[in-house]
């Protein structure tokens, strides 16, 4: 439980300049499986008046031992008097991203979805999920509720709320699938904004926490490849090639007028609490940037 006399995780990371880039989680590929209402702590495990905890352990499992992540979603807003149970899997590595929808008519049919999403269609629209789950943590429900509903105002029918996507500190977080696009501190800017840059082709670098289906150093390398060329586009600077020389990572980045190398150098931050539940601090890894120039 958080320190009711601690600043809020959040507002901490803000106060000490925590840099946002190459800290998108892991995430080659993504179920999103509707489920309305109030989330435990863990929204599959812990809210048994929308789900039985145990068939909740059994939908998740399923979809982790597949290599998946899983997260639940809900409309922001008010709850339906009465449920629906649909769903969302989405592949995000490059040059291969699809984003598949269906519903089933309880949620234990989400046991039998095809993990290829194949008894489902194909969606051409995004999937905007907003992080709100505040059971899991508080700034999640207070900075992501707000950007969740400034979304929906204007993209209502791809917006949702989700549970938890990882860097509770970085709130608001969202995730635009396919491609995996990780954001934080939407609520701090023009939120409906980045989605329209999405549609555009565009990134916003500034809030972009990076990309889940590539590494971390591939992460930080097109942050600040971005930062120097100004190259915003969505499909750019596929990676090439990531080596590990001695104590630094050399990455390889195609870019707008050909190939980019980018050495990079590992730090660990100072202890910091990562979230506002946390009891004990660590240390996280962090990425600078040692040389950039052209191949």
């Amino acid at each position: 439980m958080a320190d009711a006399r601690r600043p809020p995780c959040s507002d901490q990371s803000l106060a000490r300049g925590d840099a946002m880039y190459a800290t998108a989680s892991a995430g080659h590929a993504w179920a999103l499986l509707e489920l309305s209402g109030g989330w435990g702590p863990s929204a599959f495990l812990d809210s048994p008046s929308i789900l039985d905890p145990v068939l909740g352990r059994a939908i998740a499992r399923r979809f982790e031992t597949a290599g998946m992540r899983v997260a639940a979603v809900r409309r922001p807003g008010r709850r339906p008097a009465t449920p629906r149970w649909r769903w969302f899997i989405a592949f995000c590595d490059e040059g291969r991203e699809a984003l598949y929808r269906g519903e089933v008519s309880e949620p234990g049919g989400y046991l039998d979805i095809a993990l290829d999403g194949g008894d489902g269609e194909r969606c051409a629209d995004p999937v905007v999920a907003v992080c709100a789950h505040g059971r899991h943590d508080q700034c999640c429900a207070v900075r992501g509720r707000v950007a969740a509903a400034a979304i929906a105002a204007r993209y209502p029918d791809i917006t949702w709320e989700c549970s938890h996507l990882g860097g509770d500190r970085f709130a608001a977080t969202m995730l635009i699938l396919p491609e995996g696009l990780c954001y934080g501190r939407i609520d701090s800017t023009d939120t409906a904004g980045l989605v329209s840059r999405y549609f555009d082709g565009l990134v916003d670098n500034g809030h972009l926490r990076g990309r889940t289906s590539l590494p971390h150093a591939v992460q930080a390398a097109q942050y600040f490849v971005r930062e120097a060329s100004g190259d915003a586009r969505i499909r750019a600077l596929s990676p090439v090639q990531v080596d590990h020389v001695d104590d630094t990572i050399r990455v390889i980045l195609d870019g707008r007028s050909g190939q980019v190398e980018v050495v990079l150098a590992e730090q660990l931050s100072e202890p910091l609490l990562s979230m506002c539940r946390a009891a004990v601090a660590g240390r996280v890894r962090t990425f600078v940037l040692k040389s950039m120039s052209a191949v």
